[in-house]
């Protein structure tokens, strides 16, 4: 199984304290430490990333597409790059609105010698064709979006997957129950701080995605999925508040 490792810059960008902490958004100076802030800040990360590309590998179609949406630096694209290249006539669609994030990912994708194409565009996931699509990725990339704009995007997948084809769903989550909800954003806290940001840095980074990250329940995420008519939709990798789902048309 083949480590995707992209090296970046080490993430300081709330080390020091900020007169007003700005909403969060994948600019230059996020895409600068962007591996380096995803790795130290999202449990489990490094196995959801190779695992995507096993998980590609067995539900990719002959003759199908792809797709990665809201794809950052592509480091699901790169995995499942390397993990579908038996598939005849594959290619992947990878989407992302940050033009930051596009331009770095065009310099990393450029250096890989992986054989399937790889579009990369620069756009709304929202607004993208899905057509002939045999695997989706929503890797932390629904959280993003508005709740009201969710279950039709989810819809759109569904539709535009072929029979047999499958969502991978990753997200941070919230619990019903308030007590299960704190000790896994304590817990989660704790890695962060084992991962050398301080307790400025955490607050800080909190503040600047209220309001940007909205989570949801894996319960309402399941059942989403199920409205879309997705015949299964189940938890493959769990991390504390941190989880990720494949549903299967």
């Amino acid at each position: 199984m083949l480590e995707i490792k992209i090296r970046s810059a080490q993430d300081d960008i709330y080390a020091r304290p900020w007169p007003h902490v700005h909403g969060f958004t994948f600019d230059e100076k996020v895409v600068q430490v962007f591996p380096d802030m995803i790795e130290r800040s999202v449990p489990g990360y490094n196995n959801i990333i190779p695992l995507i590309g096993l998980i590609a590998a067995r539900y990719a179609q002959a003759d199908s597409q792809i797709y990665d949406l809201g794809s950052s630096l592509g480091a699901a694209t790169l995995a499942m790059r390397h993990a579908v290249g038996d598939v005849p006539g594959v290619g992947i669609t990878a989407v992302d609105n940050s033009p930051a994030m596009i331009a770095k990912a065009q310099e990393i994708l450029g250096q890989d010698r992986a054989v399937v194409p790889v579009e990369l565009v620069e756009g709304d996931v929202r607004e993208v064709a899905i057509e002939n699509a045999s695997v989706v990725v929503l890797n932390f990339t629904l959280q993003f979006l508005s709740t009201a704009v969710r279950d039709t995007l989810i819809q759109r997948i569904y539709d535009g997957l072929r029979p047999g084809g499958v969502l991978i769903l990753s997200e941070k989550v919230i619990f019903p129950d308030p007590d299960q909800n704190d000790r896994f954003i304590a817990l989660h806290h704790d890695f962060k701080r084992a991962n050398g940001y301080s307790d400025l840095e955490i607050a800080q980074k909190r503040t600047s995605l209220e309001n940007v990250l909205i989570p949801e329940t894996i319960p309402d995420h399941q059942q989403r999925a199920f409205d879309a008519g997705f015949a299964t939709c189940e938890v493959w990798f769990q991390a504390f508040n941190f989880v990720s789902l494949l549903a299967q048309k």
